[in-house]
């Protein structure tokens, strides 16, 4: 049995905050401060504050890597590690658009982390490619393609095995039908790199989907007349992503889509982060062409966004700065309401008897001093 017990530090358990708390695990879980065991394992945190760890539902790569490049077991853990050092602990790589191939080769190795129990794995994210030609962003044209009954088998087949699964599709290329089947296998089905209207995207809500993709970016706007998936996410009860990096999405339209967003579904933050994460690099490529790291953008020579060089942590603080939420609602936009939107939100997202003992050691001014994932140290500063 292994069994911690760390004492004196201030803790904010997803609702509230608690001075001079007690914070209990045994055998990776948490439990409360009367249970724990003698001979447990002592910290004395006083000074520092205790958060819930970060839950990232889109990441594409990072410590110098994209989930893309390498479909494994070894990519998902050195991804995951990548991140655990911004306050990271659970996470669903993210591959984007690519071959038939490459997909199969995704699933497979989500499959094997689940089963290995990868540190900070939580499940995948498979976006793309059933998506709008128009719409597609950075993902390769040449692969971008209507969703057939094959696929429909491999997505079913990777919500079976591979842990909680988010799929990104747009109307345009994936049958309604499809959503239904996806969304009653325990599928989450989320919208995104749509050009759909308003009715379109409300048929779809309705036949299951629950999540948007990242939401302002490559969907159709929001205008008087014509609501777009944005009206459809503002005025549903679906959640969505939102890239909180000052680039992808103008502040004030944020902080826009926050007041008027209709629940039960949340805006959570995702950092579509890339392989840059963690690394020096001042270029990678992706589908054969170079993306540019260049102050804090990533980008095709043309301009166009590729993913985003921004870490959790980075989302939070610019969030509770810009967003006009506070810290408190920053960071349950990155725990709480993902650990909600992916199903999970009765084992992650909160600091509670019960809960997986996935947890950040901080300084008030969030200067992270250490990582921990069900119980275990995976990160110290």
């Amino acid at each position: 049995m292994s069994a911690l017990l760390i004492r004196g530090a201030r803790l904010f358990d997803g609702s509230a905050w608690h001075n001079d708390a007690k914070i209990a695990v045994v055998n990776g879980r948490f439990v409360a401060a009367a249970d724990v065991p003698a001979g447990a394992e002592v910290i004395d945190a006083g000074g520092l504050v205790v958060l819930p760890g970060f839950i990232d539902l889109q990441v594409n790569g990072g410590g110098g890597i994209n989930f893309n490049d390498d479909p494994s077991v070894h990519t998902i853990e050195r991804i995951c590690a990548a991140h655990a050092r911004f306050g990271t602990t659970a996470l669903l790589p993210t591959l984007i658009t690519d071959r038939r191939e490459t997909r199969t080769e995704a699933v497979a190795a989500g499959k094997a982390a689940r089963t290995a129990g990868v540190p900070g794995f939580l499940g995948l994210h498979l976006e793309g490619p059933h998506l709008s030609a128009t719409k597609r962003g950075v993902h390769a044209a040449a692969y971008v393609r209507q969703m057939e009954e094959a696929d429909i088998r491999e997505l079913l087949s990777a919500v079976a095995g591979a842990g909680p699964t988010m799929l990104t599709v747009a109307p345009e290329s994936t049958p309604i039908e499809a959503v239904r089947r996806l969304a009653a296998a325990g599928g989450i089905v989320s919208l995104g790199h749509t050009d759909c209207d308003y009715d379109t995207a409300l048929a779809y809500i309705a036949a299951g989907a629950t999540t948007a993709t990242h939401l302002f970016n490559a969907m159709s706007p929001l205008g008087h007349r014509t609501p777009g998936m944005v009206g459809a996410v503002l005025e549903s009860g679906i959640s969505a992503g939102l890239i909180s990096d000052g680039i992808h999405v103008h502040p004030a339209a944020a902080r826009i889509a926050l007041r008027a967003k209709r629940g039960p579904g949340r805006i959570f933050l995702v950092t579509d982060a890339m392989l840059t994460i963690g690394t020096d690099l001042p270029d990678f490529e992706l589908n054969g062409r170079t993306i540019f790291r260049r102050d804090g953008r990533l980008a095709l020579a043309d301009g166009t966004l590729a993913g985003a060089d921004i870490d959790m942590l980075s989302s939070v603080r610019y969030a509770a700065e810009h967003f006009d939420v506070g810290l408190d609602e920053a960071i349950r936009m990155a725990t709480v309401y993902p650990a909600e939107a992916m199903r999970v939100g009765n084992r992650k997202g909160r600091v509670a008897p019960g809960f997986d003992a996935d947890f950040l050691l901080a300084t008030p001014d969030l200067d992270l001093k250490s990582t921990w994932i069900g119980g275990k140290k995976v990160h110290a500063a």
